[in-house]
């Protein structure tokens, strides 16, 4: 019936589907807060890794975060672009890359940051409960290193 919502039937009690729902309105939420600096959920993970570890190769930023070589790539022609980070040759193995934040990547990060903590996290955490918000990231972490 039109104008009514549909049933969910088993869709409701299963973890996997509620974990993407509610990663699918996380992310809205994150993009939205963070739109005055155009970055994505992926994007700023690549430049928290970046600050947190200068001098790394891109295999291993990518590898970290789980996300394939073509799409890294792209990703990281992307915040290139921008003038955000740059790739340069390895001092200790000219076949590969590292890649640094440049000054402005260093700057919309640290907007970035400020705009996740005083918006989204901020949301997240009075949804959530102060009280809980431990409790959640050891669930997910448990899910995300043993699944």
């Amino acid at each position: 019936m039109e104008g009514t919502e549909l049933a969910m039937g088993e869709l409701s009690d299963l973890l996997g589907y509620t974990l993407k729902r509610a990663q699918l309105r996380v992310f809205d939420d994150f993009l939205r807060c963070v739109a005055p600096v155009n970055l994505t959920p992926a994007q700023f993970s690549v430049l928290i890794l970046l600050d947190n570890n200068p001098g790394r190769n891109q295999t291993e930023i990518a590898t970290t975060l789980g996300i394939l070589r073509p799409n890294f790539v792209a990703m990281l022609d992307a915040l290139e672009s921008r003038g955000l980070c740059e790739r340069q040759r390895s001092p200790s193995d000219r076949r590969s890359h590292i890649v640094v934040l440049t000054d402005k990547g260093r700057a919309t990060l640290a907007r970035a940051k400020k705009l996740v903590q005083t918006r989204h996290e901020a949301r997240l955490i009075e949804l959530v409960g102060v009280e809980n918000r431990d409790a959640l990231l050891s669930m997910l972490a448990t899910i995300a290193r043993d699944f």
